[in-house]
């Protein structure tokens, strides 16, 4: 299984960006698809997920309303839509899979990771 993530970028405060996650080596039929994020100096942090199957998504709260968590089954990717970002959002961004049932915001809780893809927003 890996993961690509792409589209991070610099964008000003209040900008968007969009952030894809393409998927291949299986079908991701009843896995979980997640976005992480890690700011310098801070942890791993969950942003948001996604059921493959029924699509299903969870966020965490500082990003509701702003980002939206999609994926396309038919091409295997998962994006994750940005919108009024702000400079707290900066961080580099990492899609992931999680193989076990039910949702989880644990990042110990997926087993495949992409490599991160940086999000610079300026105030």
């Amino acid at each position: 299984v890996q993961l690509q993530a792409s589209g991070g970028g610099l964008v000003q405060a209040g900008g968007s960006l969009r952030l894809s996650c393409a998927a291949s080596g299986r079908t991701f039929s009843g896995y979980r698809m997640g976005w992480f994020r890690q700011a310098p100096g801070k942890e791993r942090e969950f942003v948001a997920a996604i059921e493959w199957t029924g699509g299903t998504t969870y966020y965490t709260e500082s990003v509701k309303g702003r980002f939206t968590i999609s994926r396309d089954t038919a091409k295997n990717t998962v994006s994750l839509q940005m919108n009024s970002l702000k400079p707290e959002d900066t961080a580099v961004y990492y899609c992931a899979a999680r193989t076990r049932p039910y949702y989880s915001a644990d990042p110990r809780g997926y087993a495949y990771w992409g490599q991160g893809t940086l999000v610079t927003v300026s105030s």
